[in-house]
């Protein structure tokens, strides 16, 4: 039974690798790329939250100088979704959109832009503190949310750019061949 197991995942990795298929963290470059990409974040809760996770995310190597920034503008909008009889709301829903636009760092010149949508929802106690701590878990799980849908388009972006590039590159003439004597 093992053996049949074994022979369909080699058979099944064969056929992948006959069909092109590449990885997104297979493409070559992509991790260097967006660990050269600096957040600018507006200075607020969410912002900073927004940058901690796509510095993360992104695994910003602060080692070398930015090749790309990526500034963030934040809209967050938080509205009460579960009513009880005396007007109270037992539920809010956080809403988040971040815009950013990717630039090169050394030319100033704009590469891609993008929005990211979430909305979070979460339950609100009666106690004063619990409330507040629900609303800050709110704000945590939607900065996370975007900052990963935030990742992915950049990661989407800078693959399909280096292959566009790798396209209209010009060709390179093979070395001329050498007899040896």
């Amino acid at each position: 039974m093992k053996v049949v197991g074994i022979t369909a995942l080699v058979g099944a990795a064969g056929l992948l690798a006959g069909c092109g298929f590449t990885p997104l963290y297979g493409a070559s470059g992509l991790s260097p790329a967006l660990a050269a990409v600096e957040v600018d974040a507006p200075e607020t809760r969410t912002g900073h939250l927004l940058r901690e996770q796509l510095d993360d995310a992104l695994a910003r190597d602060r080692s070398r100088a930015p090749a790309y920034r990526l500034a963030l503008v934040v809209d967050e909008d938080r509205y009460a979704r579960g009513l009880r009889v005396d007007d109270v709301a037992t539920r809010y829903e956080v809403g988040l959109t971040v815009g950013y636009i990717l630039t090169d760092a050394r030319t100033r010149r704009q590469l891609t832009t993008g929005t990211a949508q979430v909305a979070v929802s979460y339950d609100s106690a009666d106690a004063p503190y619990a409330s507040i701590a629900a609303y800050s878990d709110g704000q945590e799980r939607a900065a996370n949310q975007a900052a990963e849908r935030i990742r992915l388009d950049l990661a989407r972006w800078f693959t399909l750019s280096a292959r566009t590039s790798a396209t209209t590159a010009p060709a390179v003439a093979a070395p001329a061949a050498t007899s040896v004597p």
